[in-house]
């Protein structure tokens, strides 16, 4: 029976001198079109092997090449038998590479009039499987995964916080293995910050890299500071005569102590600033201290100190309440 002629440009659409950008412009289409994934019509799965094949040929320059040295003389080639020599009057030669050739290894997925031409050299280069065309990739080896990031929370004081350490945790692995890690907190980290530990998270797989392992800081409560931003706060306690008379008091700060003037009949609840007593700040310099000011009120009164409350309440007889009424 003799071979039919494939025009293997009238099976995508395009001209014989199309671009290699043309041709698979052109395949990908049809190839979409067709695909047994897509189109479930009888048919359609004939029409997708014809497009493969025209694009295995035409995708390739060299098959290409020797399609079109031949097609246009091809009932003389098929005549003169397949394989190299002289059919008709012109010479021709194929140095493609060798395989199994056709679609996903498959030779008689190919024509007959392919394989009049090619025997089984072609090798489903230009072939473009269901993954690769709808935007899968699959690869014969294993993909580079990279390894997964791992969190721990990691509870430090606030003075701590404040002047950063460094110092080795202890972290367990899934695989119930334990590491030491060397830590490196800088001054000024918040509470819920966390820090990044580079490629010392899950392992890759495929020679992709390691994962990412973050520490998630809680900074504890401290007894004595409130912690807003970068500022901290906190109150003072002072007596009476200290509220009235004014004092100089030394007062903790996570810098270290530092004095502290109060001034003559400051009143209960006053916020004294302490500029640059705060949190040190990522950008530089540090945050404030607000001292609020607490005015405890003597007990155990003897009847002296009473006389003594008395007289002055009746020297400043003014009622701290009449601007309520």
């Amino acid at each position: 029976m003799p071979v039919e002629y494939k025009d293997y440009y009238k099976t995508l659409g395009v001209s014989k001198s199309a671009s290699t950008e043309e041709i698979k412009k052109a395949y990908r289409k049809l190839a979409r079109q067709y695909h047994p994934d897509v189109n479930k019509k009888p048919e359609a799965e004939k029409r997708f092997k014809e497009v493969n094949e025209a694009n295995e040929v035409l995708s390739d320059p060299d098959k290409r090449k020797r399609y079109d040295t031949i097609g246009p003389d091809f009932a003389r080639y098929a005549n003169a038998g397949n394989g190299g020599g002289r059919p008709g009057n012109f010479t021709w030669s194929y140095n493609g590479r060798p395989g199994a050739g056709g679609f996903e290894g498959d030779a008689s997925a190919f024509s007959d009039f392919f394989r009049s031409i090619f025997g089984d050299a072609g090798d489903g280069s230009g072939t473009m499987t269901a993954d690769e065309l709808f935007g899968r990739t699959r690869t014969r080896r294993s993909r580079a995964v990279s390894g997964q990031d791992v969190e721990y929370e990691f509870e430090i004081a606030l003075p701590e916080a404040y002047k950063g350490l460094e110092q080795q945790i202890e972290v367990k692995e899934q695989s119930g293995k334990s590491r030491r890690l060397a830590v490196k907190i800088p001054p000024g980290v918040k509470d819920g910050q966390r820090i990044r530990l580079a490629g010392q998270g899950g392992p890759g797989s495929g020679g992709g890299p390691a994962g990412d392992l973050y520490l998630r800081l809680r900074v504890k409560p401290h007894p004595l500071y409130q912690r807003d931003g970068d500022d901290l706060r906190m109150e003072l306690p002072v007596s009476l005569h200290e509220a009235l008379l004014g004092a100089e008091v030394t007062l903790p700060t996570l810098k270290g102590r530092v004095s502290l003037r109060i001034p003559p009949e400051t009143q209960n609840g006053r916020t004294i600033r302490l500029a640059g007593q705060g949190m040190p700040r990522a950008s530089g310099g540090a945050g404030d201290l607000f001292v609020t000011v607490k005015v405890v009120l003597p007990t155990k009164l003897s009847d002296e100190d009473k006389d003594c409350i008395r007289q002055i309440g009746e020297r400043h007889a003014e009622d701290p309440r009449s601007s309520l009424l």
